[in-house]
This record gives structure tokens, sequence and C-alpha cells, in this order.
């Protein structure tokens, strides 16, 4: 181990990146067992971008292609648009903002495959737009085999997305998912059919998604919306609004201000009894 170990200053580094080494550094100091680990995944580098490369190289690595040519793959996309950084970082603010369980970011950074999943496929759709489609359906491949988690890698997902759990969500080719996302494990965005063109759901901003939800078919789910936990939408759901069931009706509208930030899952007692 060398000298660095030491506490970065916030003032003098970006406040997530800074955030992270300061926490890595604390942990490498009570658990020496996962110091080494600690020191190769974030305190040896020098940016978010460069830890973040090594780490989903290292976790995505297998025979056939190395973590070492992953590695330069994640880093070209890095230096080609870096705003992937910045999104990463919008990503790991709304999993330590929404999860009462994360301590801090290092959980997320080395241990959430919700958080791994979604850069994954960030990169990937990075890909997928220069081309490069072969490339973005193997990250596609070995996101689904090591984190449980099948996005297209033309998916378009906005900023400040926390998929907890991460297990079992799957998203289609034509879906878009708008900024500041909640979905919980087992969330569905999919088509009805066997249908080539647009065909899947459109998530606006700010919507949470309950565990188990299935939205299927290429549907407006309006900004601020919530869906409850195991419903089957399959018609839009205005902006504001609550839907729940199976098949999904809207149980409450307005619903809780910002519903995605405050994972308030809870229904309220008034349902209007008609099928969305």
């Amino acid at each position: 181990m060398s000298g660095r170990l030491e506490v970065v200053d916030p003032a003098t580094a970006p406040p997530v990146w800074a955030a992270l080494r300061n926490e890595a550094a604390q942990a490498a100091k009570q658990e020496s067992a996962l110091a080494s680990v600690l020191a190769a995944t974030i305190l040896n580098h020098e940016s978010l971008g460069d830890a973040l490369s090594y780490q989903l190289a290292r976790k995505l690595g297998d025979q056939e292609l190395r973590a070492m040519t992953l590695r330069d793959i994640f880093e070209e996309a890095y230096d080609g648009h870096p705003e992937l950084v910045a999104i990463a970082e919008d990503d790991l603010k709304a999993v330590f903002e929404r999860d009462p369980a994360c301590k801090g970011y290092v959980q997320p950074f080395l241990f959430f495959k919700g958080f791994q999943a979604l850069q994954t496929q960030r990169v990937a759709h990075w890909l997928w737009g220069h081309g490069r489609e072969t490339l973005a359906f193997y990250l596609q491949s070995r996101m689904s085999e090591l984190f449980q988690v099948d996005i297209h890698p033309a998916t378009r997902i906005g900023r400040g997305i926390f998929m907890d759990h991460g297990t079992g969500i799957v998203i289609g080719e034509t879906a878009v998912v708008g900024d500041d996302v909640s979905m919980l494990h087992g969330v569905t965005l999919g088509g009805t059919g066997a249908e080539r063109d647009d065909r899947h759901p459109k998530i606006g901003k700010g919507v949470l998604l309950g565990a188990g939800a299935k939205v299927l078919g290429n549907i407006e789910i309006g900004d601020y919306a919530k869906i409850a936990s195991g419903s089957v939408v399959l018609k839009p759901v205005p902006k504001g609004c609550t839907a729940a069931g199976v098949p999904a009706r809207l149980v409450n509208c307005p619903t809780c201000d910002e519903p995605a930030r405050s994972m308030d899952h809870t229904l309220a007692e008034a349902v209007y009894d008609y099928v969305i």
C-alpha cells in the first residue's frame, strides 16, 4: 500500500468522487482484508471514470473477452463521451438519496448490481450509437448473465436512475426511461406482440415503478406517476397518477409530488373505478 489512502479534500475534487475516495480510504483502514480491493477499484485511480472503467471491466471480463480489453472499451466510451461519467455520478447520488439501506457511495459502486448493470447498458448504448452493435449485444449478454438485468442496448435511459435490487429487470429495445426514475426488482418494460416497430413503453420523468410491475406496449406513463407493485399496465397513465392492479386501474390522481424520490409505495384509499 502507498500514500494513495490519503483523504481527499472535497473542496478540490468533484463531490461524488471525493466522497467515494474518502469512504474507501476509511473502509480500507477499518477493514484490512478489503484494503487491496478498495485500492485497486477506487484509491489507485485519479477520476470516477477511471475507477468505473476498472470496476466494470473487473466484473464483466471472462474467458472470451478479458478484463483489460473491456477496460479499454469503457475508457474509450468515457473519453469519447465524458457526459457518461457525469450521468454515472447522478445515478450514484440517486442510489444514496433513495435507498435507506445505502450508507454511502462505496456500497453501490462496489456491490449494487442495479447500478453496475445500468452503467454497463450506458456504455452498450454508446457502442450501439456508433454502429458497434455486436459488441453492444455482447455487453447486454454479459449484463444479463452476471447481474440478472436485461436491457437492450438501444434503450434510451435518462439520468438519476435508481434500480433497487435490480434482479429481474427487463427493458425492451424501443423503451424510453426519463430522468429521475426509480424501479424495483422484477420490473418489465415490454411489448405486447411480435411487431418490430416502436413497441415499448415511454416512462416519464420521476416515475416510480414498484416491484414486479409490468408495463407493456407503446404507451406513455406520465411524469411523476406511480405504478404499484405487481401491476400490469396496458394503457397510458396520466401525469401524476397512480395505477394499480391486474389489469391496472387508476387509484389516485394526483399521487404524491415526487414518488421516485420519496419511494412512497403506499396507495390512497379512494379508487377511481375504471380500467385504464
